[in-house]
């Protein structure tokens, strides 16, 4: 929030609104460990690498919570249960 009302300040190009400030930021971060995993699956598929493969889980974590929290995502977090064999969490949120 410190960054985006920084930003505002400064006349930098950045949304009135800072929920979809947010909103940005986060599909950013979704579409950054999409290629994050992609680019650590490349390594260890075709360059034999498998140093990264210990850090997927925790990238896989932050993908599926930034999909949980948008309606929009939910067709992506579906896609990533099918593909680990996962089922779908539901939940209450108070």
């Amino acid at each position: 929030m410190r960054y985006w009302q920084s930003a505002r300040a400064a006349g930098l190009p950045v949304g009135g609104d800072f929920a979809e400030f947010w909103r940005d930021f986060e599909w950013m971060g979704v579409q950054r460990q999409l290629k994050v995993l992609g680019i650590f699956a490349r390594l260890f598929h075709r360059d034999g690498k498998d140093g990264y493969l210990k850090e997927m889980p925790r990238v896989m974590g932050y993908l599926r919570g930034a999909c949980a929290r948008y309606r929009d995502l939910a067709p992506l977090l579906r896609l990533l249960d099918a593909l680990a064999e996962r089922q779908p969490v539901a939940g209450y949120t108070f």
